[in-house]
């Protein structure tokens, strides 16, 4: 494959990448019955840019995807992925999440950072 088919390649895919988050935005336009300009304001850019934007004369960055997550509340996956909402696999929002995380504190720091964390009855909770 020569140079010049691997770039037409490489933009070809960003066309399709591009044109599959501006059907996305549409959506959210829709289902949230914003317009047009709200969605320019929550991705930082003005109206003529996102006029660019939504007739493929102009590529989204990715600052503008996240700017526009962050507006409407949800992470930048989901916004790919709307109206679909992506979980990954193998770990369900029912299970327990377990995180360990070690301190090294000098004695009375640490007696302190244990009524903190358990209250005053820390003793009897790590005696358990």
């Amino acid at each position: 494959m020569s140079n010049l088919e691997r770039k037409k390649m490489a933009q070809e895919k960003r066309e399709s990448f591009h044109d599959s988050i501006v059907e996305k935005i549409r959506k959210i336009m829709i289902d949230k019955n914003l317009k047009q300009a709200t969605i320019a304001e929550y991705m930082g850019v003005s109206a003529s840019a996102m006029n660019k934007i939504f007739n493929g004369k102009q590529f989204l960055s990715l600052e503008n995807i996240s700017n526009l997550a962050k507006s409407l509340s949800i992470r930048e996956i989901d916004l790919i992925t709307y109206p679909d909402i992506y979980v990954q696999r193998g770990i369900s929002e029912d299970e327990p999440v377990e995180a360990i995380l070690q301190i090294k504190l000098m004695k009375e720091k640490k007696d302190q950072v244990l009524k903190l964390i358990f209250g005053e009855n820390n003793i009897e909770i790590l005696n358990k």
